[in-house]
Formats: structure tokens, C-alpha cells, sequence
């Protein structure tokens, strides 16, 4: 069984979990305490949000959340990287979207070359006020990557 779905109330800490690790392990330019700290926030955000999970034979393994056209986040858990489920959210997102856009840090290498294999290009440069580091909005454009 593997499969992409929206997830149930019951899942959403099995998510955090990913998001939190995710967060943890791409970013360890950002203190750990700024992630712990949006913890809460996530709990809130994640049952009203439009999500969607990666289920494999072991549960929930990833998850890609959108707002609109922007994508607020894709994780893979630490465990399933490099294994093609980053490729299969993201490629998911796509089918229902003409255009994406997401911001990535630009200290987080692994995700900006996933991105720009994805056919997203960096159309902006900026400092996240809140943690004071550079991030690159990236676009995806479905009549530019034909």
C-alpha cells in the first residue's frame, strides 16, 4: 500500500513529528527552539489546512501542505529521503495546480537542488524577518516546463 490522501484528525501528530524532525535536520543554521516553538501553531494550522500524506506499508512517511498555489512545506521523514516520495508529493501538487511557488532557504542546498530538478526556478531573493536568513521564493510554471 502506498498512497496519497488526505489525513485524518488522528494523524496530525504523526505529521508534526515529521515536520519537526524535517525542520530539525534541513535547517540546523535556524536554533532548535525556533521550530519547538511553532510546535503549537502547527497543531492549530495542520487540521484546517490543506494537506496531504504519503502512506507506505510503515504509515504516514511524508507530507506536502499547500496554501493556495504555494507550498507551505514538503517533508520526508529522515528515514524515507532519496527513496522518490518528495518526487511523488510534488508531482501530485502539480496535477491540480497551473502554477507553484514556494520560499526555501538558501543554506538548505539539499531542497533548492530538489526544486530546481522539479523544474522551479528562483524568482526572488529575500531575509526571513524571522529568522534572519536568506530564502529563495522559487516558481513553478506548468507552461514553462514542458
Amino acid at each position: 500500500m502506498r498512497l496519497i490522501r488526505k489525513p485524518q484528525l488522528s494523524e496530525i501528530e504523526s505529521i508534526i513529528k515529521i515536520w519537526l524532525d524535517g525542520n530539525m535536520q534541513a535547517h540546523s543554521f535556524i536554533p532548535s527552539d525556533y521550530w519547538l516553538n511553532h510546535e503549537g501553531y502547527m497543531r492549530g494550522i495542520l487540521p484546517v489546512s490543506e494537506v496531504y500524506i504519503y502512506e507506505s506499508e510503515k504509515g504516514i512517511v511524508g507530507f506536502v501542505g499547500l496554501e493556495g498555489d504555494y507550498i507551505a512545506g514538503l517533508f520526508v521523514d529522515k528515514f524515507h529521503q532519496s527513496s522518490g516520495i518528495g518526487t511523488k508529493l510534488i508531482e501530485f501538487v502539480k496535477q491540480s495546480h497551473s502554477t507553484l511557488t514556494l520560499a526555501v532557504y538558501e543554506k538548505n542546498g539539499k531542497a533548492l537542488q530538489f526544486y530546481l530538478r522539479h523544474h522551479f526556478i528562483v524568482s526572488e531573493e529575500r531575509i526571513d524577518p524571522n529568522t534572519n536568513e536568506k530564502e529563495l521564493l522559487m516558481k513553478w510554471d506548468r507552461t514553462l516546463s514542458r
